[in-house]
């Protein structure tokens, strides 16, 4: 490393992007059992199960609930065919509630592949690395004591921006995975709402929203292959403009690539509900 102070600030600043990004590539490829060594689902398991009882409950509640806004009077249940309907959709409605966790790991698999596939397609197989020019480096590096104190200035706002957007872009891939997990824990309760005709909506909409948090891998994943390939074609650096304009055109046009790419993360929920109708 250098023993230039503006250039190891710089490399510093980068270094801390390149790490998120690398960790980005990491969770978008593990599933919410081995995040963290599987601990996080341990407990998550947990809570569903004893949540599992309150849905069965509230799944009972719901059905008779149904049972009373769709059928006129109890000659209705005499039916044949209604009974049976409502028969069959109380079983259907306990299968979704016992086996919701099946149901959305199998959700969360399917669209997993996804992102494996946009993977795969792109011949990525992780993050390019962010890095100084060695051209900027040595101009840095000759320039005089007098010359260097604006760079200073703009080393700061841009080490700074740098960093700030490597932590916003990690909390946001993390915040998925906590919305995994809590669709997860909490999953028997929405799901019991399918034994309600009139209640059925609350299942679906749940559904979906689970469906759509986990399309935002793919979403993210997406960015984060149109960003490596401006990694690996870096702005270029006009050796003949002045070592502060050489500097901060490269920071601008390098944190503006960043700030598209935090943008485009931060509105993968958007984005998916927008496509998901919700």
């Amino acid at each position: 490393m250098s023993d230039n102070w503006v250039v190891q600030n710089l490399q510093k600043a980068l270094a801390t992007w390149n790490e998120k990004m690398q960790e980005i590539w990491t969770l978008l490829t593990v599933s919410p059992e081995e995040f963290k060594g599987g601990r996080i689902w341990a407990v998550i398991l947990d809570i569903h199960s004893g949540i599992q009882a309150i849905g069965l409950a509230l799944l009972v509640l719901f059905f008779l609930t149904g049972v009373m806004k769709t059928c006129s009077n109890l000659s209705d249940l005499k039916r044949p065919e209604q009974a049976l309907q409502l028969f069959i959709r109380f079983i259907l409605a306990k299968g979704v509630v016992t086996y919701g966790l099946e149901l959305m790991l199998a959700i969360f698999s399917i669209l997993q592949g996804v992102v494996s596939t946009i993977m795969q397609s792109s011949g990525i197989g992780g993050a390019d690395q962010a890095i100084l020019p060695q051209e900027m480096i040595g101009a840095i590096e000759d320039c005089r004591f007098l010359e260097s104190i604006p760079l200073w200035a703009v080393t700061l706002i841009g080490s700074l921006l740098i960093t700030v957007l490597s932590f916003i872009m990690i909390l946001t891939v993390y915040g998925r995975f906590f919305k995994l997990y809590l669709y997860t824990a909490i999953a028997p309760v929405p799901l019991a709402a399918f034994a309600g005709e009139t209640t059925q909506q609350v299942g679906i909409s749940f559904i979906k929203s689970y469906t759509g948090v986990c399309l935002e891998g793919a979403i993210i994943m997406l960015a984060c292959v149109i960003f490596s390939f401006f990694a690996s074609s870096p702005p270029v650096v006009d050796t003949s403009a002045s070592v502060v304009t050489m500097v901060w055109s490269y920071i601008a046009e390098l944190v503006f690539n960043m700030l598209v790419l935090v943008g485009t993360i931060k509105m993968a929920d958007h984005v998916v509900r927008e496509m998901m109708g919700l």
